[in-house]
């Protein structure tokens, strides 16, 4: 549809706006903005540290820290293989498949290597976030 706009210098026929989506696609799109949780957040640089530090975690620790650890290095992975990072920076590749298998592992039924093991998915996870920074997939730091 085009309606003509009266102006002194201009007369010809200008194509009505259409807006992109109607009321409940709008809705929709901000019903997944709401929900989106960024690849990375404070959160993960708390948890990466709370594993690598001095402190060892306890049994009831290792758990937590592994399902938490799990959930960040997945994002990252995603991230990397989405923006096809893991394509162009063969540390990047290489990355990815180490957090795919660490994180695919079961967790050891001993102590002393579970925490081994979530120590192992921290240093990935840190590792991998700092070189997907380095290939601007991630703006900052948070």
């Amino acid at each position: 549809m085009t309606t003509a706009v009266l102006c002194p210098t201009w007369s010809r026929p200008v194509q009505a706006a259409v807006p992109p989506f109607t009321e409940a696609g709008l809705r929709r799109v901000l019903e997944k903005v709401q929900r989106w949780a960024p690849y990375v957040d404070g959160l993960l640089l708390d948890d990466v540290a709370a594993v690598l530090d001095d402190h060892t975690p306890t049994e009831d620790e290792v758990d937590k820290h592994a399902q938490r650890l799990r959930g960040h290095l997945m994002r990252l992975v995603h991230l990397a293989v989405a923006s096809s990072a893991a394509e162009r920076d063969e540390r990047i590749a290489h990355l990815v498949e180490r957090g795919r298998a660490v994180r695919s592992e079961e967790m050891p039924g001993d102590h002393r290597r579970a925490v081994g093991h979530i120590r192992r998915m921290a240093w990935t996870t840190d590792e991998l976030l700092d070189l997907l920074i380095a290939d601007q997939c991630l703006t900052e730091a948070p």
